[in-house]
C-alpha cells in the first residue's frame, strides 16, 4: 500500500483525531478516580507520557516517510508499557473494584495506525496484541474483559478493509489517469501521422503499384508500412483491458498480424481471454495465415467476435479454396501443419475450428474458443 496515497490521508487525519479524542476521555477517567489508584503520583505522570507520544505520533504519522515498521512497532510498544504498568499504578484492588485500567480507549490508537498502514491482517495482529495485554491487567476474567479487545479487533479489520479498499481505488484512479493522458497523445500523434506520414506512404503506394521493378517494390514497401503504421496508431492500449492481470485482449494480440495484405477487424471493446488462451489462440490465427500466404497468396481478412460466452476469429483469404478431402488428404500423409497447429491448438481449449471452403470460392477458418477455457 502506497504510504502516500492521497485516499488515505483523511484515515490518518481520523486516526490523529481519536488519539485526542480518547486522551481527553482518559484524563476525565484519571480526574474522577485520582483518588482511589495505589499511586497517583505515578498516574499523573503516565498521563503526562501519554500527552506527549499522542503529539510524537500524530506528527511522525502526518509525515509518509515516518509511516514504517520503527514507528509503529514503537507506537504499539509504548501502549504495552502502559497497559503493563496499570497493575502497578492503578492497583490490583481498585481494577478488581471496576476502576477503568489507565489506556482505557486510548489503547486504540495504534491498532487503528496498524490497520491503515497495512490492512486487515496488521490491524488484527495489532489488536490481538493489545487485547492480551489488556487481559493480562487483570486478576479476574469475566465475560465484560473481552468487550474492549473485542472492539479492538473489529477496529483493526474494519478499518484495515477500509484503507485496503481505499488504496486500490487510489491505484486504479491513477491507472486511469495514465491513460486517459497516454491516449490523448496517442491521438494527437496519430492526427500529426494521418496528415503527414500515412498521406505520403499511401500516395506512393498508388503512384507505384502499376510499376514494375524496384520502383513497384518500393511501392509495395511503401503500402505494407503504411499498414503497420496505421495498425500501430490505431491499435488498442494495453491498459484499456480489464483490470486483473491474468487477462490478455485478444485485439492488442492479433493486431500484431495487421499489415498491407492483411486487414483485421474487432470490436471497439476489449475482448479479454485469460493469458495462456489467449496466447494459444493467437498462436492458431498465425499459423492459418501462414498456410494463406503458402497455400492461397492475395489479401486476408481477419475477423474478431466476442458473443459473450465464446470468441470467435475468422480468417478468410481470397485464394483458390479446397475441399474437405484435400485437409483429410494432408493428415493421412502426415502434413499435420492444420491438424496441430490450428486445430490441434484450438482443441486443447476445449474450441472448435470450422473450415468453410469450396475450389474456386476461397477459404474461411473459423477459430472459436470459450471464454472459460484453460
Amino acid at each position: 500500500m502506497s504510504p502516500a496515497g492521497g485516499f488515505e490521508v483523511p484515515l490518518w487525519r481520523a486516526v490523529a483525531v481519536f488519539r485526542f479524542a480518547s486522551l481527553g476521555y482518559v484524563c476525565v477517567l484519571v480526574l474522577r478516580d485520582y483518588d482511589r489508584y495505589a499511586h497517583p503520583f505515578a498516574a499523573a505522570a503516565v498521563l503526562l507520557v501519554m500527552l506527549a507520544w499522542t503529539v510524537v505520533a500524530a506528527a511522525g504519522y502526518a509525515r509518509p516517510s515516518w509511516r514504517r515498521f520503527p514507528l509503529l512497532l514503537a507506537d504499539l510498544g509504548v501502549v504495552l508499557g502502559i497497559l503493563l504498568v496499570t497493575p502497578w499504578v492503578v492497583g490490583r484492588e481498585a481494577l478488581a473494584a471496576g476502576v477503568p485500567t489507565l489506556a482505557v480507549a486510548w489503547l486504540g490508537g495504534p491498532v487503528l495506525a496498524w490497520a491503515v498502514s497495512g490492512g486487515r491482517r496488521r490491524g488484527t495482529v495489532a489488536a490481538l496484541l493489545v487485547g492480551a495485554a489488556d487481559l493480562a491487567t487483570r486478576e479476574q476474567i469475566g465475560d465484560s474483559s473481552f468487550t474492549g479487545p473485542i472492539l479492538a479487533l473489529l477496529a483493526g479489520v474494519v478499518v484495515g478493509h477500509v484503507a485496503r479498499l481505499a488504496a486500490t481505488a487510489e491505484e486504479r484512479l491513477q491507472r486511469a489517469v495514465e491513460l486517459e493522458a497516454a491516449t490523448r497523445e496517442r491521438e494527437r500523434l496519430a492526427r500529426d501521422i494521418h496528415d503527414s506520414v500515412l498521406q505520403v506512404l499511401a500516395l506512393v503506394q498508388r503512384r507505384g503499384a502499376d510499376l514494375d521493378g524496384e520502383a513497384g517494390e518500393l511501392a509495395r514497401l511503401a503500402g505494407e508500412q503504411e499498414a503497420a503504421l496505421r495498425a500501430l496508431i490505431t491499435a488498442p492500449e494495453a491498459g484499456a483491458g480489464p483490470p486483473t492481470g491474468a487477462d490478455l485482449d485478444v485485439r492488442t494480440l492479433l493486431g500484431r498480424y495487421a499489415s498491407a495484405g492483411v486487414s483485421v477487424s474487432a470490436p471497439a471493446t476489449p475482448v479479454p481471454l485469460p493469458a495462456p488462451v489467449a496466447r494459444e489462440l493467437a498462436a492458431a490465427t498465425g499459423a492459418a495465415l501462414d498456410n494463406v500466404e503458402r497455400h492461397a497468396g492475395g489479401r486476408a481478412w481477419v475477423l474478431i467476435e466476442d458473443e459473450g460466452e465464446t470468441v470467435t476469429v475468422s480468417v478468410r483469404d481470397e485464394g483458390p479454396g479446397m475441399s474437405q478431402e484435400r485437409l483429410d488428404e494432408a493428415a493421412r500423409q502426415g502434413r499435420l501443419g492444420f491438424a496441430q497447429s490450428i486445430r490441434g491448438r484450438v482443441g486443447d481449449l476445449g474450441g472448435a475450428v470450422r473450415v468453410h471452403s469450396a475450389p474456386g470460392t476461397g477459404t474461411e477458418v473459423e477459430l472459436v474458443v470459450p471464454r472459460s477455457a484453460g
